[in-house]
């Protein structure tokens, strides 16, 4: 007997939620559902990229989805400003939310919280049981022994102010703040002439950050920018993984062929965390795969996923020397000694996407940091210290 669905999504965040969407696009004949625990799909994020992250034909479909776009951005580092130049864009979660269920209808099931995924069922908290085809569990990275990570902790507050804020750009690194315990920066995004997302971000060895102290830096940095904060319109807070090093076999083999998306399947960018491009490259693949059984979903995923690995051996290499080398507090010095680099390479970067000659020109030169501990990180494979 067939199951009644052909495809179920558990989680209804980014990854699982283009999925979707792609589906429909591309199989609007198959019978898809998609599960949410909270009572609103998407959650609360800001979720951006860079153009040049994701090819023409992907940008078209994503478009709609878009919140806010700009035409560069701004670092600044202690010794260092710099413009560049190059689209950057942002879905806001709300937007995000409101797409899906115009576009999935029915098929969209929120405030459903689920007690148990297999490969070919979901078991929901009430006691329900749904069988399709295939289950995908899209709901974040879980627990694993199997990779070494450092994280992007961050806490955002998106403000009203009282007066324009002048910003024309975003400030995707302002790290001439005090550093404290590890690389801090603030983020920052223009949303309108008086509306501003600001971002507290450390990337430290933990996953949590002390939030009460997080407030009190937005709140800093906006006095000194003399920004007049007159409304706190909401409150995000994120942990990205930042992946040191790991064991890919033993990762996948925890999974027991449970199809799988987003950070669940390791699939963010090692260095930045960004996980748009590699969900966006997913769903097109689940597209073309769709219709299979749950095996060759899974099949299908892990290759995927493993060739994203691959790509990502050289950027896990560099987060050892930005964890591991030098004291916490002087990590900035890698990020701006890379941000003097050629335009070009520094986008290639956030594609993923270096050449061999752009790999040697980031690691020629006397290192920002000790070499001795330079090199000692370059070889690190077991996890951080003080992590089990």
């Amino acid at each position: 007997m067939r199951a009644p669905y052909d495809i179920i999504l558990v989680g209804a965040g980014l990854a699982n939620g283009l999925i979707a969407l792609r589906l429909r696009q591309l199989q609007p004949a198959l019978k898809i559902l998609l599960l949410e625990s909270q009572a609103q799909p998407a959650g609360n994020h800001t979720w951006s990229f860079h153009r040049e992250d994701v090819s023409e034909a992907q940008f078209r479909w994503l478009e709609p989805l878009l919140s806010a776009r700009w035409p560069g951005y701004q670092v600044r580092f202690p010794t260092l400003r710099r413009q560049l130049d190059g689209e950057y864009c942002s879905i806001a979660s709300e937007d995000f939310a409101r797409h899906l269920q115009q576009v999935l209808g029915a098929a969209l099931r929120t405030a459903a919280p689920v007690s148990e995924v297999s490969p070919t069922g979901v078991r929901l908290a009430d006691g329900g049981m749904l069988q399709a085809q295939a289950v995908i569990d899209g709901r974040g990275l879980q627990p694993t022994p199997h990779l070494q990570l450092g994280y992007q902790a961050f806490v955002g507050q998106e403000w009203q102010l009282a007066a324009p804020h002048g910003l024309q750009q975003p400030i995707l690194m302002d790290a001439s703040v005090d550093q404290q315990q590890g690389y801090r920066f603030v983020y920052t995004l223009p949303l309108s002439a008086s509306r501003l997302l600001i971002e507290d971000t450390h990337y430290i060895n933990h996953a949590t950050l002390d939030a009460a102290q997080a407030r009190r830096h937005i709140m800093d940095y906006a006095h000194q920018r003399g920004w007049n904060l007159r409304q706190l319109l909401r409150e995000e807070h994120g942990s990205l993984p930042i992946t040191l090093s790991g064991d890919i076999d033993q990762f996948w083999q925890q999974q027991h062929g449970q199809p799988c998306s987003g950070l669940r399947a390791g699939l963010f960018h090692a260095t930045t965390g960004y996980s748009l491009p590699a969900a966006v490259a997913l769903a097109e693949k689940i597209a073309s795969t769709l219709p299979a059984d749950a095996h060759t979903l899974s099949h299908c995923i892990e290759s995927f996923a493993r060739q994203h690995w691959r790509e990502q051996r050289f950027f896990r290499l560099l987060n050892r020397m930005l964890f591991l080398a030098g004291r916490p507090e002087q990590r900035w010095r890698v990020m701006q000694r890379f941000y003097r680099l050629d335009a070009g390479l520094i986008s290639r970067f956030y594609a993923g996407q270096l050449r061999l000659s752009d790999k040697a020109r980031i690691l020629c030169g006397k290192p920002p940091v000790p070499l001795g501990e330079a090199l000692r990180a370059l070889m690190m494979t077991s996890p951080l210290p003080g992590k089990k």
